[in-house]
């Protein structure tokens, strides 16, 4: 206990908040985008709804390592995206932390989008038909009808991909890198602790993994259950 004590007090806590604040920016992109693309995917014909699903949905089917490859050719400076952004407007992504934030949101987007799309399924088509008659545009339709009617799978689906960017360690460890202080978050910092050997220093960020998880379970569970179950 006095060891595990020390442990603590001389820990380097900066992987735990660059990971949250890299969930919590990644979860506010995703949370719009997904809102936006579900609301669009919806409104096309079925032929062309069945692609732009499947295009969205890829990073959650792709290795992560696999979608951090195609990221860093996509934002390294010696690529033309990547090179134009930096040339023009000094944005880098390679080794820094908008890389990780980019990182988290392309990996966890897919939940937020596949979450709001089957909540706006399951939504009475006729409230938006009727939102129309009185000229409403699609814009407020969605913020003041759509949105509010489907708030608990909307919800349910913003807490997982807030736990999904802050678990993220293969497209983040591609594009960001791992770097002390800057891009290092949990996931990298349990990988490389674990490989120093230090097993005990891996069972606390493993121990402050699962509680934050727990809760995370805890808020789904309260969202999603609601009043439900009271009769039962």
């Amino acid at each position: 206990m006095t060891e595990l004590a020390n442990r603590l007090s001389g820990m380097d806590f900066s992987p735990l908040f660059i990971s949250l604040k890299t969930g919590i920016a990644a979860t506010i992109l995703a949370f719009f985008a997904g809102i936006y693309t579900a609301w669009l995917t919806m409104r096309e014909k079925r032929g062309l709804r069945a692609v732009t699903d499947g295009i969205l949905t890829l990073p959650m089917i792709l290795p992560p390592t696999a979608s951090g490859f195609i990221l860093l050719l996509v934002f390294s400076t010696r690529r033309p995206v990547g090179g134009f952004l930096y040339d023009s407007f000094g944005i880098k992504a390679v080794q820094t932390w908008l890389g990780c934030v980019i990182a988290a949101f392309v990996i966890s987007f897919p939940l937020m989008y596949r979450n709001a799309r089957s909540a706006f399924e399951q939504l009475d088509i006729n409230l938006v038909y009727t939102a129309r008659t009185l000229g409403m545009s699609e814009h407020k339709i969605l913020w003041r009808v759509v949105i509010p009617s489907t708030a608990s799978g909307v919800a349910s689906g913003t807490v997982l991909t807030f736990a999904r960017a802050i678990g993220e360690y293969g497209a983040t460890s591609m594009l960001a890198g791992n770097i002390a202080g800057k891009t290092g978050t949990i996931s990298q910092k349990i990988a490389m602790v674990i490989q120093d050997g230090d097993y005990i220093g891996a069972g606390i960020w493993v121990a402050i993994v699962g509680v934050i998880a727990f809760f995370i379970i805890l808020i789904i569970n309260i969202i999603s259950m609601g009043k439900k179950y009271d009769k039962w």
